[in-house]
């Protein structure tokens, strides 16, 4: 359903278009963060002004789509960010963005695969499943009965997300004329990298095809099934996985044991590929996956699927493994052999990647870890506020952006999930499938 969100026009495309559209927002936002101060002083009721500033901040950047609308997806997973009434709210940018005009969709299908969906499928529904930050998605039924789903990408998304790239550029050029230590613009260029490969449907498809034969060991999940035939490098159809998508699930108040299946599986479909083929979906917000009916987690949207160098995820390999087994782990020799840069004093680093440690590995250290308890990520949060300049001295690789899209997304979905389980022993288990040879960072002094 798509609750008081209107039609939407194409997105806009110019960068100066599009800034001026997060500025006003921002504007927007300003002042409705002030009357929410404003109620803390006198306790006066500003509750619906705040849900008003909330729908027009979702209204605007689903009209944005594109990279401004992946933002407010991300917000939306954000458990400490919104009280649980506004972020519902904001939940809407996972799968309810304004959706394109019938007539628009319909010709972009004609336009990509040479004949309109009537003649194309033996059913097509011109009603959206769901509108999101790139495209759009339609059920239809193949003519050999097959269900699927068709995602059509928006008129001029390649444009708006590049529009919306170039600005964050400019400013990630002059904070680093600022500072050295602020210059952001080898992660902004590995956004550019990894978001402009989201626009390309061909590439996207390949990516589904290769967690499918990932997943093949997995009873429990899996993937859509490409029909080639029927798909472009702005058109994807894939088979239909039907169920509840994974905020559903959660929304529907499941019980303890469903609760842990469903958190054991997602652990498995986000983490598992990175330990046995270097690679992860790095887009895992609950719109992307579906719980069915016989108990499986179908994975979705394969446009953001993230690669690593070997000798990237090695070390990370080894450094779980001593956390699991409680060995000794040089954690600084570690950062570097995978690519972080160290500009400063051996003192201060260690201090920092000691922290780092104690806050990750939580869920490692004991056999029934309770994530309804979690703090995580606001600790990791506080401790980035408390430590601001060593966290800019201690520099990751570009790459590593998406692996914490990834991680940081799964982690708020398991504490949204609240379930308590044996986490140290499903890790072990995913280890097992591909030990690494030793690494950099096995042996010296315990950080």
């Amino acid at each position: 359903m798509f609750v008081h969100m209107s039609k939407s026009r194409n997105p806009p495309v110019g960068r100066l278009a599009r800034l001026g559209r997060v500025a006003a927002l921002s504007a927007r936002g300003s002042a409705g963060l002030a009357m929410r101060a404003l109620r803390k002083v006198t306790g006066s009721d500003t509750r619906e002004t705040e849900r008003s500033t909330l729908g027009h901040f979702v209204q605007t950047l689903g009209e944005m789509k594109g990279v401004a609308m992946k933002l407010g997806q991300a917000l939306s997973m954000d458990v400490d960010a919104l009280p649980a009434e506004l972020r519902s709210i904001v939940a809407r940018l996972q799968s309810e963005a304004p959706p394109l005009a019938t007539e628009e969709i319909v010709a972009i299908i004609e336009d990509e695969l040479g004949a309109p969906p009537e003649k194309l499928f033996a059913e097509f529904d011109p009603k959206p499943l769901a509108a999101a930050s790139l495209g759009q998605v339609h059920a239809a039924r193949l003519h050999d009965g097959r269900e699927v789903v068709l995602k059509v990408q928006y008129p001029g998304i390649a444009e708006a997300v590049e529009a919306d790239l170039a600005n964050l550029s400019t400013v990630a050029r002059a904070a680093g004329l600022a500072s050295k230590m602020l210059d952001g613009r080898d992660y902004v260029e590995e956004m550019r990298r990894e978001l402009t490969h989201e626009t390309d449907y061909t590439l996207e498809a390949e990516r589904a095809r290769a967690f499918r034969a990932l997943f093949a060991s997995e009873p429990d999940l899996l993937a859509p099934e490409p029909i080639p035939e029927r798909s472009t490098s702005r058109v994807l159809c894939l088979t239909r996985v039907r169920g509840q998508t994974l905020q559903q699930f959660i929304d529907s108040n499941p019980d303890a044991a469903s609760r842990w299946r469903v958190s054991e599986q997602l652990i498995r479909a986000v983490h598992g590929p990175f330990y046995s083929a270097g690679r992860v979906h790095a887009d895992p917000h609950p719109g992307n996956f579906i719980v069915t009916g016989d108990g499986r987690l179908a994975v979705l949207d394969f446009g953001c699927v993230k690669s690593f160098r070997e000798d990237f995820v090695q070390p990370i390999q080894t450094f779980l493994g001593a956390a699991l087994r409680g060995e000794p782990y040089d954690a600084l020799t570690g950062v570097r052999a995978a690519g972080f840069v160290v500009d400063t004093d051996e003192a201060t680093a260690r201090s920092l990647l000691s922290e780092i440690v104690e806050i990750a590995t939580r869920p490692l250290r004991t056999d029934s870890y309770d994530y309804a308890l979690d703090t995580t990520v606001q600790d990791m949060r506080a401790l980035g506020l408390r430590r601001t300049v060593d966290f800019l001295r201690v520099r990751p690789p570009a790459e590593a952006v998406m692996l914490g899209r990834a991680v940081g997304g799964c982690a708020q979905n398991l504490r949204a999930l609240g379930a308590r389980g044996d986490v140290r022993g499903l890790y072990l288990r995913l280890l097992e499938r591909k030990r690494p040879a030793q690494a950099p960072g096995m042996t010296g002094p315990a950080t």
